[in-house]
């Protein structure tokens, strides 16, 4: 399974850079890779907000769309993400989210398995220079929307 992390510091506030990632429905703009997103289900609680999401990756031809199930704990400043239907076996990633200075410090951690062994062996190769390229695209999409001055 390839499981990999990224620590990121994003010269933007925590609450703008929570809100982009929540919202999976513009991904497509700016994540490589990413030809859909769209959220079914929203609930925002005191403490907590939970989505459940489709998000189809690949290219026009060689796509996939997995479910997940968001859930961003407030007063911890973490966002989980599970999958819940699609190709892929098992998905855990954890977004940990820290305000410090009017700057985002973040830790991602991705862990996953597709139920193709194909694919799994081809993503297991290519999979941290991928990662590498989504991290970045964050970065940039969050730095021209909310660049703190």
């Amino acid at each position: 399974m390839p499981s990999a992390s990224i620590k990121k510091i994003i010269p933007c506030k925590k609450k703008d850079l929570v809100n982009m990632i929540l919202d999976i429905e513009k991904y497509p703009e700016f994540v490589p890779w990413c030809l859909n997103g769209k959220i079914h289900k929203k609930n925002e609680m005191a403490d907590i907000i939970e989505l459940e999401a489709d998000l189809t990756v690949g290219k026009k031809f060689l796509n996939q769309t997995y479910k997940s199930h968001v859930a961003y704990y407030k007063d911890k400043g973490k966002i989980i993400v599970n999958n819940i239907g699609g190709p892929l076996k098992h998905l855990q990633n954890e977004w940990l989210i820290r305000e410090i200075n009017n700057q985002s410090e973040i830790n991602f951690k991705i862990d996953f398995e597709i139920k193709n062994i194909v694919y799994n062996m081809i993503m297991s190769k290519s999979f941290d220079q991928g990662l590498k390229k989504i991290a970045d695209a964050f970065e940039k999409r969050a730095i021209q929307l909310f660049k703190v001055s």
